[in-house]
């Protein structure tokens, strides 16, 4: 766990580190395959944040649709079939917005007005063409008002500056006081000029999730803003009605103008330090990070750290579309769960208190403190990306969900400032632990952690929407969570058991073998029969999983394809795969010829619908009533289950066939069409396929596996961090990469031949050489004598 103090500390030291390496391999400039358009119809709140670095606090964005939203899952922020943007905004996370700005020339409008009539408020117009966004930077050209506007970030503070036109009326808008994307209600909101160009401030927010997961807690954000010109002056505003000559302002819908005389081309650069623990922690942020950075020096240092980062994996040969999309994926699970601790360490804990990240022996922070949304499906691909590539990175994520265990005595699924955010329920914070200690990351407080994460797969009594898993009692007493409505106080309705049920048993398999390695059998005894309860649901009539009632029974009515009942997210059909942990154990209770003919039907019809993407509405929920839906997590592993029942050229084929076909390099049919990339986990799904490797069981084995499909690349060069595994690189060359080479002919490692279609993580985090040879035919003979590792045959 390491704390990197400045953005140019963080590039620094990161490339120092490795400097053996950099001299062999100098960094490569891969911002260029970077595409922050790709998806970004439709994208969620925190989709589209270009002007951010790694993990970083301060997100800055364009608005095209952001103003007053309506509740959690309203306008998005930005959808790139808009042409007019109303402002730019600083803080973009799972139920966290605020702090946008807009200059204007011209008459003084205090409303951004509307997409369909601009000139209705202070928004701009422009032309696409004169828009550029890559990591660590946007730029736009405001047809409106002849205004250049230019963003960039360091970790926490925000650059932005915009080069007017000539004018004697040139405002800037500062907005507090209005719903941002999925911040929800804004309940105070506080502005006041402390010298003539400093601003400082605060919001306060009671998002959607917070309402029913903790209810009354409120989110916290704070900044500083220093302008490089003071304004000839200054006013308030509650949304119309302006107040001249106010320096200050306080109250919800409200904000502050500055105006200023600008000659032709001159500029106006605001710094903005920004943090959620106090207006004090924001100044000290922007002092110690912008200090002698002009806004041109820190947009470069943002291209070099996207690119260390980046060049951590780096691809070679393949299709110039796919590396696009390989690298824009990277980008997007290296961009979601941003930082919520301050420089000096100091993070939010409910009601307004603060903590402090431990720290070193000189007064450093040890690790970084993140604002998350849940980690539902996440495991699948960030986790195994970040695992391998970034393990750095998980450690800290790993470490701050374990501070907050410590400050309200539960895991948390989805967390903003200290408080509850949880969407899902299922809380699979315990698993992400789990699997970061199997793969060997084991520099966080493994006691504690061990400790939250056998509470959250055994403990019921007092559970609640807040903590998640709020039906636990019944899997735990029963074996099975029932086929019943629980309606939330907003009026929500869950009725989810089934769903559950499967998951429940996927992570307490997960806890069982962190409980193994620790060697505590009673709790392992007690966790490995829950991972078998999935069992459970499986009709053996219908061969589905299907939910059963209170007494025992299963449903009446059931129709497999049905979606939301008894499933989250999903229908009967997409879950029956559902066992991550224990495949061979679900081709037992179906039989392999059943298996294999519903996953080849599955795949053969889920083609025609672009596997779940392609449908003419733009939501994510589109694919909930198909036989399968990539856009969303409960699916992703289906592809890979052939390795499992003796036909892994049918993974190869259709895990290379979603790769081409459901994944585009387009605004629209970036992610399907119009899916939820949500925080990067499609992309990191794509990065994992691409270079051929994914485990189904996402690390939750005590030996954790990694299975094999074909990759996309001629070579794949991925670094390895020798504080965490014994290798120093892992290099997959292909030989034959063509498009139509979907098949693996044979394969092998450090030159010896490897029959299997799977090999253990920590072999190959070694390092070394993989080689796969591929052809356009299947070679039906590779990798189908000894299937990989599932809870059923580990035993």
């Amino acid at each position: 766990m390491r704390y990197l103090a400045t953005s140019l500390f963080v590039f620094l030291c990161l490339v120092g580190c490795n400097e053996d390496m950099a001299l062999e391999r100098p960094l490569l400039d891969l911002t260029q395959y970077v595409d922050p358009q790709i998806g970004s119809v439709h994208g969620r709140w925190f989709f589209y944040t270009p002007a951010a670095r790694p993990f970083g606090m301060a997100k800055l964005a364009p608005h095209t649709n952001a103003y007053n939203s309506l509740g959690s899952w309203g306008p998005t922020g930005y959808d790139d079939r808009h042409t007019s943007i109303e402002g730019f905004g600083h803080f973009h996370e799972f139920q966290i917005g605020g702090l946008v700005y807009m200059p204007i020339v011209g008459d003084l409008k205090t409303v951004p007005g509307t997409l369909e009539d601009p000139d209705s408020g202070y928004r701009s117009r422009f032309n696409k063409s004169n828009e550029s966004a890559k990591p660590g930077y946007y730029s736009v050209f405001l047809d409106d008002y002849g205004i250049t506007a230019e963003l960039t970030s360091t970790e926490r503070v925000g650059y932005q500056r915009y080069t007017f036109p000539k004018s004697e009326e040139a405002h800037l808008i500062i907005d507090i006081g209005h719903k941002q994307g999925e911040s929800s209600d804004v309940t105070d909101a506080f502005a006041q000029i402390v010298n003539p160009n400093e601003i400082e401030g605060y919001i306060e927010t009671y998002p959607e999730y917070v309402k029913f997961c903790d209810p009354g807690k409120r989110v916290k954000m704070y900044f500083v803003a220093k302008l490089n010109k003071e304004p000839l002056r200054t006013g308030s505003f509650v949304d119309s009605l302006q107040k001249k000559d106010a320096i200050d302002t306080k109250g919800v819908n409200n904000g502050l103008y500055l105006t200023f005389a600008m000659e032709q081309d001159e500029v106006l650069e605001i710094q903005t330090g920004l943090s959620h623990t106090s207006i004090a922690n924001a100044r000290f942020n922007l002092e110690t990070e912008s200090l002698g950075k002009t806004f041109d020096t820190v947009a470069k240092e943002s291209q070099e750290i996207w690119n260390e980062r980046l060049n951590r994996i780096v691809v070679e040969g393949g299709q110039k579309k796919d590396r696009i999309k390989f690298y824009t994926g990277l980008y997007h699970a290296l961009l979601g769960r941003g930082l919520s601790s301050d420089v000096n360490g100091d993070y939010p804990l409910i009601d307004g208190k603060i903590g402090r990240t431990e720290l070193d022996e000189s007064g450093n922070p040890k690790y970084q403190h993140y604002n998350t949304d849940g980690i539902w499906g996440g495991f699948w691909n960030l986790s195994q990306l970040w695992a391998l590539a970034y393990p750095d990175y998980f450690s800290d994520y790993i470490q701050s969900n374990i501070d907050f265990y410590k400050d309200r005595g539960w895991l948390h699924d989805g967390v903003a400032n200290g408080v509850f955010t949880n969407g899902v329920q299922t809380n699979f914070q315990g698993l992400l632990l789990a699997s970061a200690y199997n793969v060997g990351i084991r520099d966080f407080d493994i006691r504690t952690g061990y400790k939250a994460a056998l509470k959250n797969e055994l403990e019921y009594h007092g559970r609640n929407l807040g903590n998640g898993k709020y039906d636990l009692s019944y899997f735990v007493k029963n074996g099975y969570v029932p086929y019943k409505d629980t309606i939330i106080s907003n009026g929500w309705v869950f009725n989810f058991g089934a769903s559950h049920t499967l998951e429940y048993s996927f992570s307490s398999y997960a806890v069982a073998q962190m409980a193994k390695g620790r060697n505590d059998k009673t709790s392992y005894d007690k966790l490995i029969a829950q991972s078998d309860y999935y069992k459970n649901l499986f009709d053996s009539e219908t061969k589905f999983m299907r939910p059963k009632l209170e007494d025992g029974s299963f449903i009446k009515e059931f129709d497999p394809m049905k979606g939301w009942d008894g499933f989250q997210e999903g229908n009967a059909y997409q879950y029956t795969w559902y066992v991550p942990h224990d495949p061979a154990g679900l081709i037992a209770l179906m039989g392999k010829p059943l298996f294999n003919e519903r996953l080849e039907t599955m795949f053969t019809d889920a083609q025609k619908s672009m596997f779940g993407g392609g449908s003419e509405e733009i939501h994510s929920f589109s694919g909930v009533e198909k036989l399968y839906n990539h856009g969303n997590q409960p699916c992703l592993h289906n592809p890979w289950l052939f390795n499992y029942s003796g036909k892994p050229w049918l993974t190869q084929k259709w895990v290379r066939t979603i790769c081409n076909e459901f994944y585009g390099t387009e605004p629209l049919h970036g992610y399907g069409v119009g899916q939820d990339e949500d925080q990067g986990q499609l992309g990191a799904w794509y990065v994992m396929a691409s270079m051929g490797l994914f485990d189904v069981q996402g690390h939750t084995s005590a030996k954790p596996s990694l299975q094999f499909g074909s990759p996309l690349f001629e070579k794949i060069t991925i670094q390895l961090d020798e504080n965490y595994y014994g290798g120093r690189e892992l290099i997959i060359e292909t030989k034959n990469q063509h498009p139509d080479n979907l098949y693996i002919q044979s394969l092998s490692f450090n030159g010896e031949p490897i029959a299997k279609n799977w090999m253990y993580h920590k072999e190959l985090t070694q390092g070394g050489k993989l080689v796969f040879d591929l052809g356009p035919q299947p070679n039906l003979d590779w990798g189908t004598d000894t299937p990989p590792p599932s809870m059923s045959n580990e035993k």
